[in-house]
């Protein structure tokens, strides 16, 4: 087992933060307003060091769960425990019909992965047990605003990151998709490659885009929505966090989180192999 890296980017962003390495970006506004939604957006450019940012406070003070997003530190944990064998291991289908058609299958943690199934991630994390989860989650401070801190499940294992009991930051978001991309995280690097090939899901002669969303619900009923991940152009990475929210019922998540992606990384020069 690899030794705890337990910095995470809000040291590395704010122990340094000037204006020489964090720029706000208030331009972005334009794309949360004429989709009715709240958030931040927060891009790294891994070269530089420096930040593009809009709602800076958003972005680093507010913690929200982190619904699907958890499937990444979910696969590695259940890799690293040996709860999941590798990435074209299958859990058989309960038989219990579930919104979305993808679900209601026999599911690899591959596609079950890109598919976002809750259901095959619920049973990796009952066979993990609450015990082996906290102690991954105190080894890499998952939501943890402090080194001494410790965000506890209080909750059942297969729900906890669903229910709001755990809460996470856009900037610790942004800072487990860095570890991951580098293989930094305390887990096998053969291991963080898998769940790395899980999130490619864009990759053309102009870019690479790597990410995973997130859909859950508030304490008040809002939607929050979200998508944590990378853009690399001329074998050069940034990475990105997209956080939104709505108090709209009838809010179009599935589409709307990305074309709001896409927007933004359109208007800052991406996906035209530019950078």
């Amino acid at each position: 087992m690899r030794p705890v890296i337990a910095c995470l980017l809000t040291v590395v962003l704010f122990a340094s933060c000037s204006s020489n390495n964090v720029e706000t970006d208030n331009s972005l506004k334009e794309y949360f307003d004429e989709n009715k939604v709240e958030g931040c957006f927060a891009l790294m450019n891994n070269g530089t060091g420096k930040f593009t940012v809009y709602n800076l406070s958003r972005y680093r003070d507010s913690s929200y769960l982190p619904a699907s997003t958890f499937k990444i530190i979910n696969s590695l944990i259940g890799l690293q425990t040996g709860k999941i064998s590798n990435d074209s291991m299958v859990i058989r289908w309960d038989s219990v019909v579930r919104r979305v058609a993808d679900w209601n299958q026999d599911l690899t943690m591959y596609k079950a992965f890109r598919v976002s199934a809750v259901n095959y991630y619920q049973e990796v994390a009952r066979r993990v047990g609450k015990d082996t989860m906290q102690f991954w989650l105190d080894s890499i401070k998952y939501g943890a605003k402090t080194d001494t801190e410790k965000v506890i499940i209080r909750s059942a294992v297969d729900s906890f990151w669903l229910d709001n009991s755990v809460k996470i930051t856009p900037d610790q978001q942004l800072g487990i998709v860095k570890k991951l991309y580098f293989d930094q995280l305390p887990f096998f690097k053969s291991y963080q490659e898998m769940v790395k090939r899980a999130m490619l899901f864009e990759n053309n002669t102009n870019y690479r885009l790597g990410y995973k969303t997130g859909w859950g619900f508030k304490e008040n009923g809002n939607a929050i929505g979200w998508l944590v991940g990378w853009i690399e152009e001329n074998n050069h990475p940034y990475f990105f966090v997209l956080n939104i929210e709505s108090p709209d019922k009838d809010f179009n998540m599935w589409t709307v989180r990305m074309k709001m992606l896409k927007d933004i990384l359109k208007q800052l020069g991406f996906m035209e192999g530019k950078m």
